[in-house]
């Protein structure tokens, strides 16, 4: 693991050295407070209590403690300005080494979320440090810590933890808005949130919580598997135990924004993406880990894994907005990862279409997705660019090269990828036309479809290049529709190839033979859900005192 101390080398110390007054408003705002500052005696209140209740373990006071006093104070004595820094908390609580680092946790992160333009840098590095003494103080002790923190901060920490990686990441590739004393400032402190690190610190959580052995052995609870049995002294621990389990999602998080796919949902082995268990009780876990599953399925090609992820999540969401809607800190990132995961769902559904909930649908309908799904059916390149654009996670380069004034590389990554599945894209570009076409007929001669797609494409190409690139098409669709699908097992990477189309077709002497796939309609079901939904607002009424 990691130390402040392995970094003092390169001058760390030094950052914070300003002089009283630079003629930077923001820094002499700050020297100014910090001469005049005086501690309102509520917070002074509110952190001895809260110190006290952490060092106890009483979680369900401290859940409360972080979810609603801390946001309500921060209204009401810290809008414009950040919480005390840590020289005027260490007194008030004892200098109480722990809470120290809990406390600089979320005074971090609370200048991360609320000051204007972002952190300083050494800010920045500051917050890493910190992140390394706490993951330090977890790791290295030879007994379970005695720490109580709820499930909720838990999972709060680690996708902080991540988002600070990515933040840094995007800081550093802005050479062109950095000045030379933060060039060199980011070149010497190479060490400080370098990927290498934040991978080593979220696998060394699952290795200490023997997480992964849990789930293998949880998944066969049925047949008398226990998972406390392989848990060990440190999985028993609930602080460990759900650090693992936050940690295989930050790292499904982290591989995605490097663009493996692969190995990200390779990481979620023995999770069972498709039911509910003991670890899915924090929305803001659940919902991230269907976005990032959701995406890496479709930039695998695995278009059914993908709308089956991502329909879920969403009803999900549909279903408990009221809860969404008290969660403050994470509102605006489960509402953005909500309109992501409906652009991801409207690009699948037209490279790969299948039914869906109707009250996926209905949204779909409702909102403008309806429009976009509209121009990317007919072969809008620039919309399906866009919607992925907005959709796609920011990428990160696992290999940054050294900053140099003058350099850019920060679009590069997510470039390469926008490209990949563009590429992707072209291919299937012609396949929304030649399935028109094959639902209208049940058989229908070659050189006529030739013929159609020549009229599509403006007449401007000879017989004898359409037919040969119908016969390109046709032999692309067949590919395409064909995906590997999940069925069963505790591997998201288990799967059969199943075709996906609802119509299938085989050529003989130039003739194409076109079946239906789909055996019947499920008009029940619609009808069934709508039913339900009549006798549930009937009851309302009755209920409703005119």
């Amino acid at each position: 693991m990691y130390s402040s101390d392995d970094y003092n080398e390169g001058g760390y110390e030094s950052y914070g050295d300003y002089e009283p007054h630079t003629g930077d408003p923001q820094y002499d705002l700050e020297f100014d407070r910090s001469s005049f500052y005086k501690m309102p005696d509520m917070v002074k209140k509110f952190l001895v209590y809260f110190r006290n209740m952490i060092n106890e373990g009483v979680t369900y006071e401290i859940l409360n403690l972080y979810e609603n006093t801390f946001p309500k104070l921060t209204e009401q004595y810290f809008e414009n300005t950040p919480w005390p820094d840590e020289n005027e908390v260490a007194p008030v609580v004892d200098n109480d080494h722990v809470f120290m680092i809990l406390y600089k946790e979320l005074y971090y992160r609370d200048i991360y979320a609320r000051v204007p333009g972002g952190p300083k840098p050494e800010q920045r590095f500051h917050s890493f440090y910190n992140y390394c003494d706490l993951f330090n103080y977890i790791l290295s002790a030879e007994t379970p810590v005695p720490l109580e923190l709820p499930d909720q901060w838990l999972w709060e920490l680690i996708d902080e933890f991540v988002y600070q990686f990515q933040s840094f990441a995007q800081y550093r590739s802005r050479t062109s808005k950095l000045s030379p004393a933060e060039i060199d400032a980011l070149n010497t402190e190479n060490k400080a949130w370098n990927v290498l690190c934040i991978l080593n610190v979220l696998h060394s959580l699952v290795d200490k919580s023997n997480i992964k052995r849990q789930l293998e052995v949880s998944n066969v609870y049925a047949a008398g598997g226990d998972p406390d049995s392989v848990a060990g002294e440190f999985g028993r621990h609930s602080l460990y135990k759900m650090l693992g389990y936050f940690s295989l999602v930050g790292l499904l998080r982290l591989h995605s924004l490097l663009g493996d796919y692969y190995q990200a949902i390779k990481v979620l082995e023995n999770i069972e993406l498709h039911k509910k268990s003991q670890y899915s009780h924090v929305p803001a876990c659940q919902i991230s880990t269907s976005y990032y599953v959701g995406f890496a399925y479709m930039m695998m090609r695995r278009y059914a894994d993908a709308i089956r992820t991502l329909s879920s999540a969403l009803l999900y969401m549909q279903r408990t907005k009221q809860l969404f809607s008290s969660r403050s800190y994470q509102n605006d990132q489960i509402n953005k990862q909500t309109e992501q995961m409906y652009h991801l769902l409207a690009i699948c559904l037209v490279l790969h279409p299948q039914c869906v909930d109707e009250s996926i649908q209905q949204v779909l309908r409702e909102k403008n997705y309806h429009e976009k799904m509209f121009k990317m059916q007919y072969g809008d390149l620039g919309e399906f660019e866009s919607c992925f654009t907005f959709a796609c996670p920011k990428f990160l380069s696992p290999c940054p090269p050294p900053i140099e004034p003058g350099s850019n590389y920060g679009r590069d990554a997510v470039k390469h990828q926008t490209q990949v599945f563009m590429d992707e894209v072209r291919q299937q570009k012609m396949l929304p036309t030649i399935r028109s076409y094959l639902k209208l007929y049940t058989t229908l001669p070659l050189a006529k479809l030739a013929a159609f797609m020549s009229a599509a494409r403006g007449g401007d190409r000879d017989a004898a290049r359409e037919h040969a690139a119908l016969a390109i098409h046709l032999l692309c669709f067949k590919h395409k529709m064909k995906n590997v699908v999940w069925t069963k097992g505790p591997s998201g990477l288990d799967g059969k190839f199943q075709s996906g189309s609802e119509l299938d077709f085989y050529i003989d002497n130039d003739m194409i033979h076109i079946a239906d796939t789909k055996v019947a309609h499920r008009f029940g079901d619609f009808f069934i859900r709508k039913l339900l939904k009549f006798e549930e607002l009937n009851r309302k009424l009755h209920h409703i005192k005119i």
